[in-house]
């Protein structure tokens, strides 16, 4: 062995990672990360528990209350796997006291997921706080839950 020689790898990590316990959830063939601590729960309606407010939006019967339903494909302009609401999945989630059901194809799973701001590397986007790689190598966009939210209990 000669001192000096050979070869040397450096890493850098970086000090602080953002990392977030969320819900991986399939909307056609996206995917989306929703915070678990806006999710209540999940469930599947059936259509008489759904109706139309003004010709426009749509909200849910849930345990006595109507909830605004948020349709990720629409807001996203995404071919969704199902079409009509009682095919899919409902989320419901609280944000600040505020209510509401978003309408996605399917639950994926529960991951813990490094945050990745979407704002800082590209541009602020609506609807979403970041983004996040998946074990496979895909992105995946994280939810801004609250936005979607609140600004779903404007439209209603």
């Amino acid at each position: 062995m000669t001192f000096g020689v050979g070869t040397r790898i450096t890493i850098r990590l970086p000090l602080t990672l953002a990392i977030l316990d969320g819900l991986s959830v399939a909307v056609g063939d996206q995917m989306f990360i929703v915070p678990l601590t806006y999710i209540t729960e999940s469930l599947q309606v059936k259509s008489g528990d759904i109706k139309t407010v003004g010709g426009v939006g749509r909200v849910v019967h849930v345990r006595g209350n109507y909830l605004p339903v948020i349709a990720l494909h629409e807001i996203f302009n995404i071919k969704p796997n199902a079409t009509e609401i009682e095919d899919g999945i409902l989320v419901i989630l609280d944000a600040e006291g505020h209510k509401a059901a978003m309408f996605v194809d399917a639950l994926v799973g529960q991951h813990q997921v490094v945050i990745k701001s979407l704002e800082s590397n590209y541009r602020r986007v609506v609807g979403v706080s970041g983004a996040t790689i998946m074990g496979d190598g895909k992105v995946a966009l994280i939810l801004d839950t609250t936005g979607l939210v609140m600004a779903s209990h404007k439209e209603s």
